[in-house]
């Protein structure tokens, strides 16, 4: 089982680490090279797979619910946190609620579970992101306007691929096959520049930040474990959920942090501190879960 879980993981922090070692080397900008796997690569992943005929929406409707019950209990207890403790909202909630299921969830599914656990990695991560880039930005900032959502690419093409799912539209398998060739160069590029990244970011509340740390997965897997006596859902579905509870926060949280001026230094410690926690409380998830 031990060897096993490092064969799952290895690559995932190998390839993080070597994007942290040219980070700290070269120090590149990967500022176009990010806004093209956000903008073109991740919603061609998302298009490809929602629109593969073999993917039924339906099918994943229990999965869904239980997604949107993790992220928004986990939402909601952080609040509760916050306000215990005396820090901002605004800081604390979203990397407790929005988790990293894009940089480590999809390759982690993949390489976890085999090539057919990515249809549901992407109905998780598609829950995820469509909150976070609605609810998650009104949270820091309530004049946002939720209409425009559908302007984000990786939400336009979800809601893209999930009409021609629905509709039985079958996509011509060569360009099928082109978008998904697109899709594949996301993951690792996600993975490396998570790494290039964390270089980035500054310690400024290690207290606050190993907290986080602790509490993000702690309260995830609990609540997954929960949901789990709840709502029946295949094998496959209910490791993945486990997993995607004890998920560090997204990088993206610290991006919202900075556009919208919350807090960015202290947002960042957690989101650094946590993706490093990642080492501890991932091999436990897995270990659960396989």
């Amino acid at each position: 089982m031990l060897t096993r879980i490092v064969a799952i993981l290895f690559p995932l922090f190998a390839i993080t680490a070597a994007g942290f070692l040219v980070g700290r080397r070269m120090k590149p900008d990967l500022t176009h090279a990010n806004r093209l796997n956000m903008d073109v690569f991740v919603p061609a992943l998302v298009f490809a797979a929602l629109a593969n005929r073999e993917f039924r929406i339906t099918e994943y409707l229990p999965l869904l619910g239980a997604t949107l019950a993790v992220v928004l209990a986990s939402g909601g207890i952080a609040w509760l946190i916050a306000r215990a403790i005396g820090v901002e909202a605004k800081t604390f909630v979203p990397p407790l609620m929005f988790n990293n299921c894009g940089n480590l969830g999809l390759p982690l599914a993949v390489l976890a579970f085999g090539e057919l656990a990515l249809m549901p990695a992407v109905v998780i991560f598609m829950v995820s992101n469509l909150l976070h880039f609605s609810f998650g930005a009104w949270l820091l900032d309530h004049r946002v306007r939720l209409l425009t959502i559908w302007r984000v690419p990786s939400v336009a093409a979800t809601f893209a691929g999930l009409a021609v799912g629905l509709s039985g539209i079958a996509v011509w398998p060569p360009l099928l096959t082109a978008v998904k060739m697109l899709g594949d160069i996301s993951i690792p590029l996600m993975l490396f520049a998570l790494g290039v990244r964390l270089t980035d970011a500054r310690i400024t509340a290690i207290g606050l930040g190993v907290f986080a740390a602790v509490m993000r997965p702690l309260i995830g897997m609990v609540l997954a474990w929960g949901i789990l006596q709840v709502v029946e859902l295949p094998a496959q579905e209910q490791a993945l959920l486990l997993v995607f509870g004890a998920l560090p926060p997204a990088v993206l949280n610290y991006i919202f942090a900075e556009r919208y001026r919350q807090e960015p230094e202290k947002v960042a410690s957690l989101v650094l501190i946590g993706n490093l926690a990642a080492v501890l409380f991932l091999p436990l998830a897995l270990a659960l879960a396989l």
